[in-house]
């Protein structure tokens, strides 16, 4: 429905002392007040129209949707992993940003109802993975809404062109994915620009694990069938595609930081020999977590950790909002702490501050990659400069990494290694350009301030021009938006054959499995 249509009524001398709303209703005035600028011409107000099924994303334009802003997600699921059948119930906490007719939901399985308010709506299908719902009412601007979404399907044959963001493995799940995930197990509003809080319970048979984000409200009970239903809370801000689930076999094991935060770490029984190597490097979460901290601020959520997930499950890693998931191959080589340290990174740069749109990417990829460069300086293995060294030395100036724009990937090389390397290289040159002084407050400065939001990489480098007094222009257009490999006269660069930093291998490996 488009276009506008004219409230006309004939005002009286009854009805002098009433005002119009914009959504038509007459409502009683104070006798004696001044009547209201237009009184006594047509009202004309727009009429309610259908939310848009996109919020314009420049790679990905019909993710997320237009016309509410979501406050919270209660996900109530029951799953089988003998059939991998999911059924649940959403229930999400809106506030209506426009007038609607109707309002989308990214979702794949398949819906029973929706009701709006407590009306049934009526819905249809749209597109790859739409769900267009029509309330039995028109929502009205600043309308709170709750939507309740009851459904079932079979996350990994419900494909978008032959692909599912879910991965089934022997003894369960594994709802981790980026850019999308929430379309396979709730209904959602897909996009970092609308994050929410989320209570997420899931029903097990019973010797079934279910790890997910935040903390656990209370322990996990039993329920009739031999079944148990755990229970988990996000209380900050979270991205859609930053909530998880791990279903399985899995040994978890709690502990506190010394401040008191939960850390919870979930290790898969089916890792076997690479099960050593996961504990050595995920037990070690609080230890990093607390040296980040001291570089990029404060911590911003509630409760911190990790799963390693089982032998046939990802082979990448997720910096799923305070626990990242890792796939098994970043253990095959013994313990990595840089994998965690990338991971416990983007819990800053990603999920606490988001992209405002895809395209800065490098404002999640390059942020945590150079993480693993000032780990690998702390630890002695090897300062950034060596890093850096090797690294631009290891891409030979006609190979085609040099071509991809870590400001500006496209959205089919949104995880190219480009936008890991490239992107912590620029980092390094802004190190280099503002020296360590401003380079360390600009770190904080940008996590404060842009805390629990979004941003573009046009704000961080006003904040590091700010900051440092510097026009940096030249420097951002060539490393992050200009292909070719960059000219960069440093000593180590001269020698013929860079020495190959301690990290090196670690960091490397890391990347490649992460590109996904």
């Amino acid at each position: 429905m488009e276009g506008v249509h004219p409230v006309r009524r004939a005002l009286t001398a009854a009805t002098a002392a009433l005002t119009l709303t914009t959504a038509g209703t007459m409502l009683a005035g104070t006798p004696g007040q001044a009547a209201p600028t237009g009184w006594g011409r047509p009202v004309v107000t727009a009429a309610p129209q259908p939310g848009a099924p996109g919020l314009g994303d420049t790679y990905f334009p019909d993710y997320g949707n237009g016309g509410y802003d979501v406050e919270h997600y209660d996900v109530r699921l029951r799953y089988d992993p003998a059939t991998d059948l999911l059924t649940g119930t959403t229930t999400i906490l809106a506030t209506a940003t426009e007038d609607l007719s109707t309002f989308n939901l990214d979702f794949l399985l398949d819906v029973e109802s929706v009701r709006v308010n407590g009306w049934a709506a009526t819905t249809s299908t749209a597109g790859a993975h739409e769900l267009v719902v029509t309330p039995a009412r028109t929502v009205t601007r600043g309308q709170q809404l709750t939507i309740v979404v009851r459904y079932s399907g079979v996350p990994s044959e419900t494909l978008v062109g032959g692909y599912t963001g879910w991965t089934r493995t022997d003894d369960g799940a594994l709802a981790v994915n980026e850019p999308e995930s929430a379309w396979w197990w709730f209904p959602s509003n897909d996009h970092p620009l609308d994050k929410a809080t989320y209570d997420i319970s899931v029903s097990v048979p019973t010797g079934v694990e279910v790890i997910s984000n935040g903390v656990q409200p209370r322990p996990p009970a039993a329920e009739a069938g031999n079944r148990t239903r755990w229970i988990w809370r996000t209380t900050t801000p979270t991205a859609t595609y930053l909530a998880f689930m791990a279903i399985g076999q899995y040994d978890i094991v709690t502990d506190t930081t010394p401040g008191g935060q939960p850390v919870i770490n979930a290790y898969s029984t089916s890792l076997g020999a690479l099960g050593p190597a996961a504990r050595a490097s995920i037990e070690r979460t609080a230890e990093i977590v607390d040296w980040e901290s001291g570089i990029f601020g404060p911590y911003p959520f509630e409760a911190q950790g990790g799963v390693a997930g089982p032998v046939d499950g990802i082979s990448f890693a997720l910096e799923t909002q305070t626990r990242p998931v890792y796939g098994p191959g970043f253990w095959r080589r013994g313990a990595n702490t840089y994998v965690v340290a990338h991971e416990n990174a983007h819990q800053w740069f990603g999920d606490s501050v988001s992209v405002a749109e895809w395209r800065n990417i490098w404002l999640n990829e390059g942020f945590a990659s150079y993480a693993e460069w000032l780990w690998s300086e702390e630890q002695g293995e090897g300062t950034a400069q060596e890093v850096f060294d090797f690294t631009y030395a290891s891409y030979p100036a006609d190979d085609e990494f040099w071509q991809v724009l870590p400001g500006d990937p496209g959205a089919a090389r949104v995880f190219d290694n480009a936008v890991y390397d490239r992107g912590a290289m620029t980092l390094h040159q802004l190190r280099l350009a503002v020296g360590d002084d401003a380079f360390f407050e600009i770190l904080p400065a940008w996590t404060a301030e842009h805390r629990y939001g979004n941003a573009t990489i046009e704000q961080f480098q006003a904040l590091a021009e700010r900051i440092s007094g510097l026009d940096l222009d030249d420097l951002f257009t060539t490393w992050l938006f200009t292909a070719g490999r960059p000219d960069v006269a440093s000593v180590a660069r001269k020698a013929a054959a860079p020495t190959e930093p301690k990290s090196w291998a670690k960091i490397r490996e890391a990347h490649d499995l992460m590109s996904h």
